[in-house]
């Protein structure tokens, strides 16, 4: 069980991040309870063999004149969908600014384009690091603002 006091962190459904390792310096996350993992925006996203012929992911980060970022640590999963549909993702560690402090993430690389966040950060994450959601923090930032019945 986990103990809050006033040095606890409490995000709110919208959080400005960043991941200064692969060039972005800010993106819009929503932080989802409701999903069990995290995932970025990415594009172009392949395995491929480098000069040594080791595997390497090769992906773009949330925009498309964004640079390509090539790695050799990285994890293949199946992934579930909230319609149930399981698909391969590649999950990356990598740093995460959130409020001024860095955290480490494992977070899943996607086409988040028809999503209206270039982020996801779900509850393996928020309970890793003993983070609290409170849902009217950065409402303004939600789609409906709190306002929708």
């Amino acid at each position: 069980m986990v103990t809050y006091n006033q040095s606890t962190p409490v995000f709110g459904i919208i959080e400005h991040v960043a991941f200064p390792e692969l060039g972005v310096d800010d993106a819009i996350a929503k932080v989802d309870t409701g999903a069990y993992s995290g995932a970025l925006h990415c594009s172009s996203i392949e395995v491929r063999k480098n000069a040594d012929g080791k595997k390497v992911l090769r992906f773009t980060p949330i925009h498309e004149g964004a640079h390509p970022i090539e790695l050799t640590k990285f994890f293949r999963t199946q992934v579930r969908s909230s319609n149930g549909h399981m698909s391969e993702r590649y999950l990356i560690d990598t740093p995460v600014l959130i409020q001024g402090r860095e955290y480490m993430i494992r977070i899943s690389l996607s086409d988040r384009s028809t999503m209206r966040t270039e982020v996801l950060i779900g509850r393996r994450f928020l309970r890793k690091n003993g983070i609290l959601v409170d849902v009217s923090i950065n409402q303004e930032e939600d789609d409906d603002g709190g306002k929708k019945i």
